[in-house]
């Protein structure tokens, strides 16, 4: 039996749960989440425990992977719904900044123009200091979509090897390289 499938998924107080078909919906104070499962699981909510049970109907390697993958998806979605996920960016350059304006992300990275970007339903992007380093959080109760937001940010300027200049995440380590070598003396 798969060891992360098996263990039961426990739902707080402030946190609603409602099974349809094939489908488990999560409603909390960060918003609302549902997820479409495979057939094979089964999930059982204990509403007197406040635990939700995920079940696999057979023993193929294929339904244990769905097994703990549904349990950890919900588990996921828990955590979203009560506390949420956030992730945190850094735009490190001389120029450098970032604005919100309306639903939208306008990024300044040292292009002739700026970078516009859509901020996806559910997601919550704030600005702690906008110019260098700018400092964002990317926020939401979705796990996926905060971390695909933050992924699209940082693609618009990955960070360079010599001086560090584009957009990190936030505790990230950047491999350094050296630059040219000056030897003084002529040939």
């Amino acid at each position: 039996m798969s060891r992360i499938g098996k263990q039961p998924v426990k739902v707080p107080n402030e946190a609603k749960v409602s099974l349809a078909a094939n489908t488990i919906n999560l409603e909390g104070p960060k918003g609302k989440l549902s997820h479409s499962y495979h057939p094979d699981i089964k999930i059982e909510y204990d509403q007197q425990n406040r635990q939700i049970a995920v079940k696999r109907s057979l023993d193929e390697k294929y339904q244990k992977a769905l097994h703990g993958l549904t349990r950890a998806l919900i588990a996921n979605m828990v955590v979203g719904v009560t506390k949420g996920f956030s992730k945190n960016l850094e735009i490190v350059g001389l120029g450098y900044n970032a604005k919100v304006q309306g639903k939208e992300l306008l990024l300044s990275l040292g292009y002739t123009h700026p970078v516009h970007l859509a901020i996806p339903q559910g997601i919550k992007v704030d600005i702690t200091n906008p110019t260098n380093p700018a400092k964002l959080t990317v926020s939401g109760a979705d796990k996926q979509m905060v971390g695909q937001f933050s992924a699209v940010i940082r693609g618009k300027k990955p960070p360079e090897p010599y001086k560090g200049m584009g957009i990190k995440y936030e505790r990230e380590v950047i491999r350094r390289k050296a630059g040219k070598a000056f030897t003084s003396g002529a040939a």
